[in-house]
């Protein structure tokens, strides 16, 4: 049986198929711990760290779109310790480029993905790539690189539910930052308008949160799966693991706050969502499936769930068809 290799454990294909006896989960228990990926084949790697399973309130009562506050349990899962770099994203982006950097022949699902196109336009926005967070991919660009992340390495990553991500920003902290409410003390956790110069920055250069996550407020906004819908807490009725399938192109949920967000954008609980008017100045009819021209704020942080789901499900979650924007 071929092995998936970390930097601290070994798991078996098996598992990640879902066909997971006793023996293997134990050794998933056992090994929940941070890690880093390694993207075979290239120099490039990413770090995870595990966010233990539990119960929090998620919402505020700040705005309305933030409430009621609910309790909300939520299963375990790693978590990316940084948001994903044009180091990485520009490997999936960009087949040529992937090739020309590999130590051999690209494995036959990963050369038959189907990538983006290439943007007409400048998509790091002059804000530069070595070590920057990739900007402007659209919520389904985000998830089919995490489909290109499973045929490089065989394990199941995806986006955060909105409930997730709100979970692992908060560490545990009841108050309108993972910190506290003491303002003064963004700054050393966050890039926003007060400090940012108006550009994202490296990933990595502040303190992280409690959970090892670091820039999860400031420097981009981050894509969910959730779809967005203003009163979507008050009729919630499933209160473990929750999760608001895409239904339609817009509104879907974004989190975190950005590098040209005032203080009070970067609570924790403060909710964002995608509108069309990103692609504004797109000139393709129908309208780029993978770009938003006018987005250079939003990036993507993915996750992996302990429990991995089936292959059913995984390719469901995957090759789910776009949604056409005219």
């Amino acid at each position: 049986m071929p092995l998936l290799s970390n930097r601290k454990y070994l798991i078996p294909v098996v598992a990640i198929l879902g066909i997971l006896p006793m023996i293997a989960w134990s050794s998933l228990q056992e090994n929940f711990i941070a890690y880093t990926q390694e993207i075979p084949d290239t120099e490039t790697s990413f770090d995870l760290v595990p966010i233990p399973g539990g119960k929090f309130l998620m919402g505020s009562k700040v705005e309305e779109d933030e409430g009621p506050v609910q309790e909300i349990e939520i299963s375990p899962f790693w978590m990316g310790t940084h948001e994903i770099t044009w180091d990485i994203f520009e490997l999936f982006l960009d087949k040529d480029y992937e090739e020309a950097i590999a130590d051999k022949p690209l494995p036959e699902g990963v050369d038959g993905l189907t990538r983006p196109s290439i943007p007409y336009l400048d998509m790091t926005f002059g804000m530069g790539k070595e070590g920057m967070p990739a900007i402007g991919m659209t919520q389904y660009g985000a998830i089919q690189f995490c489909k290109w992340l499973y045929l490089k390495t065989g394990i199941f990553y995806r986006l955060p539910t909105e409930a997730e991500w709100e979970y692992a920003a908060r560490a545990g902290s009841h108050d309108n930052y993972f910190f506290g409410n003491d303002l003064s003390q963004l700054e050393d956790y966050a890039w926003f308008a007060d400090n940012s110069e108006e550009t994202t920055h490296k990933v990595g250069q502040k303190k992280p949160n409690p959970w090892g996550l670091y820039d999860i407020l400031g420097n981009v906004m981050e894509w969910t799966s959730d779809q967005y819908i203003p009163d979507g807490y008050a009729v919630r009725e499933n209160f473990q693991d929750p999760q608001v399938s895409n239904e339609k192109l817009y509104p879907s949920v974004i989190r975190g706050g950005h590098y040209q967000s005032q203080a009070e954008e970067l609570r924790t609980a403060k909710r964002y969502a995608s509108t069309p008017e990103w692609k504004r100045i797109d000139p393709q009819i129908p309208k780029s499936q993978w770009w938003f021209p006018e987005a250079p704020f939003l990036g993507l942080r993915v996750v992996r769930p302990l429990t991995p789901p089936s292959e059913a499900e995984i390719q469901a979650y995957y090759n789910k068809a776009p949604i056409a924007d005219y």
